[in-house]
């Protein structure tokens, strides 16, 4: 079965910085692409940063230029660099997996969610 095990989250300073990791782990063969969503109180779902196995990058225009996404395909493992980040970046985030090859079948999948707490 194929599980996604974030890391990473906690409280920092505005203008601190964290770093996230998600590894996928199971059977699996490859993983189309990998991302980062986050979700605050109230709010709905949204994209931070997703990369493709090919290294192709896209961002939500409020983190371009503070966050950078980078992934290792050999761990399956996708990781988030936050720097100067800001109280409006408070939310859990979450990790997906795009079309995920593995030997149960092919399937999205998200890890749990790590809390990320940005104080002014």
């Amino acid at each position: 079965q194929v599980q996604l095990v974030e890391s990473g989250g906690g409280l920092v300073e505005a203008g601190g910085s964290l770093r996230l990791s998600c590894a996928a782990s199971g059977s699996i063969f490859s993983i189309n692409a990998m991302g980062w969503y986050r979700q605050a109180p109230g709010k709905q779902r949204e994209l931070v940063a997703a990369i493709t196995s090919g290294g192709s990058t896209n961002y939500a225009d409020s983190v371009k230029g503070r966050f950078t996404i980078a992934r290792d395909n050999a761990k399956n493992t996708v990781y988030l660099q936050m720097n100067s980040l800001k109280p409006e970046d408070t939310a859990v985030y979450y990790c997906n997996a795009l079309r995920v090859q593995a030997r149960q079948g092919i399937g999205d999948y998200w890890g749990q969610g790590t809390q990320v707490t940005v104080s002014s």
